[in-house]
């Protein structure tokens, strides 16, 4: 096997959800967009900037890091 700097790439096969989403939720999406685009010049669609928006949420949460480490610990 070669010593290769990277390992091989993780499975980037995009998985589609479905989810319901209440219309207060749904306005401030849709604003949210409205003001990125004015923001960056660049229109994007909602469905396009959520798994950003989860990402981003997600990376910036640290009880979750720590919680989900200690999780996955546990589990192997």
């Amino acid at each position: 096997m070669a010593a290769l700097r990277i390992s091989k790439l993780p499975d980037r096969t995009p998985i589609k959800l479905t989810i319901s989403v209440l219309p207060d939720l749904n306005d401030a999406l849709a604003d949210y967009a409205d003001i990125y685009a004015k923001a960056y010049g660049q229109t994007d669609p909602v469905i396009e900037l959520i798994p950003e928006m989860l990402q981003t949420f997600l990376d910036s949460d640290r009880e979750f890091k720590r919680m989900r480490a200690k999780w996955r610990v546990g589990d192997t």
